[in-house]
């Protein structure tokens, strides 16, 4: 059988294979067989030249998924502070030693006021704008 052809075999039969197994694996070695076979069909190179390509086809189908599957993906934000706490309504409570305080939902939270209302009484609706560590950055309402 003519070598072209059966790099084309393969790469068709590991195609096939894709579409019953999970993952994506074997698309890129198929991708690269199918390549390495079309190139011998144009060409008649020695065994390491159709092993180079073989691999350097591979490699390249390796980095693109990589490229993709990098900026496909966002960062995951579950248990983040800033995940559910930003944009949320709550109260001054009494600021103490450590300074101010924010009661969100059934949490207090150490608390950054703009200097501009710094003095404002216990009471105080709030909005959180943002997280900085575990302080919360409050606006009142």
């Amino acid at each position: 059988m003519d070598p072209a052809l059966s790099w084309i075999l393969v790469g068709l039969v590991l195609l096939g294979a894709e579409t019953l197994l999970p993952g994506v694996f074997l698309l890129w070695v198929g991708l690269a067989a199918l390549g390495t076979g079309v190139m011998l069909l144009l060409v008649t190179p020695p065994f390491w030249v159709t092993v180079v390509v073989f691999i350097v086809l591979l490699a390249a189908g390796i980095a693109t998924a990589l490229r993709l599957r990098r900026s496909a993906q966002p960062r995951p934000r579950m248990n983040t502070p800033d995940s559910g706490l930003v944009g949320r309504p709550g109260v001054l409570i009494d600021a103490g030693a450590t300074g101010p305080r924010v009661r969100v939902g059934d949490s207090d939270w150490a608390a950054r006021l703009p200097n501009d209302v710094a003095g404002s009484p216990a009471g105080t609706r709030v909005r959180v704008e943002g997280v900085d560590g575990t302080t919360l950055v409050v606006r009142p309402e």
